[in-house]
């Protein structure tokens, strides 16, 4: 697996990471064995960084990442939580609750630090108290020695320059907003680079859109936007190609995004994505895949409070 230097943190992560959401069965229940199993497999393919959060499964996605690290050698892998959002409607980015949130994360996992923390979803709250309270508590913490390298997370664009422009950070992480359907990372580049920000990207399949797999309930997908999504995917069958691999195989391409962060808890499809990477990159079906698509070429959705959405979201 190629490891990519993160910004300027001095961390090498590999080309894909190993999303743990999936731990806490935000998708769908799973099975325990194969969900502890599927750790093991991610670290067996080459995947050397781990991210969860405390909002996962509520808890639970770091509970089972403690028992299946439990015997790994802390060295084997690098290790990213996030805090500030518990629950669909609990958010606290209190300094009080990050000192909170920190240590029980460190207990949950069974480990003495963590190499990045983000604030996790910051666009459902006033973006000012990340900007004036969050971060620099975090910044006391990493002072500690118990967090390395910290940063946010979130859907809508806005919120990265929101911050940036009045704060330093390590990394930020973008989901959904590098894939074939939707490349608006791609024009925040030039600028997280001025910032020396590292970059990480997550959800090639935008939760999946991008797959021949029926989107989650809560998928805000319009059915325009279905509806053209299958026909790119059936495009790709009939080329003998899982949509699901090209999208994987596009997001994963792009040399300034550091890590694509994917999760299963089915330990085969984690191998499976492992080997669509060693598979050629059909970049004449990534520009016929994209034609198809563009009649909703960075079509986002609004998430969080209006006001911290990009301007013409949920357009199509």
């Amino acid at each position: 697996m190629e490891l990519r230097k993160l910004g300027q943190t001095g961390l090498e992560l590999s080309a894909l990471s190993f999303g743990a959401s999936s731990l806490g069965q935000e998708f769908r229940k799973v099975d325990m064995a194969e969900a502890l199993r599927s750790v093991h497999v991610a670290l067996e393919v080459g995947m050397n960084f781990i991210d969860t959060s405390p909002y996962y499964g509520r808890g639970m996605s770091e509970v089972l990442l403690g028992i299946a690290l439990r015997d790994v050698p802390r060295d084997r892998y690098l290790l990213g939580t996030k805090l500030g959002r518990y629950d669909a409607a609990h958010f606290d980015f209190s300094a009080k609750r990050v000192v909170e949130s920190v240590d029980v994360s460190l207990h949950r996992m069974g480990v003495e630090h963590l190499d990045i923390v983000l604030c996790h979803d910051i666009e459902f709250v006033d973006m000012q108290q990340v900007v004036d309270e969050t971060i620099p508590a975090l910044r006391k913490i990493q002072q500690q020695g118990k967090v390395r390298f910290i940063g946010v997370s979130g859907y809508p664009m806005k919120m990265f320059r929101f911050v940036l422009d009045q704060a330093d950070l390590d990394v930020v992480l973008s989901y959904n907003h590098y894939t074939l359907q939707n490349t608006m990372y791609a024009d925040l580049v030039p600028y997280l680079k001025e910032r020396n920000v590292g970059i990480m990207n997550a959800a090639p399949f935008s939760a999946r859109l991008l797959t021949n797999a029926p989107l989650p309930a809560w998928h805000k997908a319009t059915p325009l936007v279905r509806e053209t999504a299958a026909k790119a995917a059936e495009h790709c069958e009939s080329q003998g190609v899982d949509i699901a691999q090209l999208a994987l195989q596009f997001s994963v391409a792009n040399q300034d995004m550091t890590t694509c962060i994917t999760g299963s808890a089915n330990p085969d499809r984690i191998a499976q994505w492992a080997k669509w990477l060693e598979q050629p990159y059909d970049e004449q079906l990534v520009a016929d895949v994209q034609k198809i698509l563009e009649p909703i070429h960075n079509w986002t959705y609004v998430e969080g409070r209006p006001e911290n959405n990009d301007e013409g979201s949920q357009q199509v």
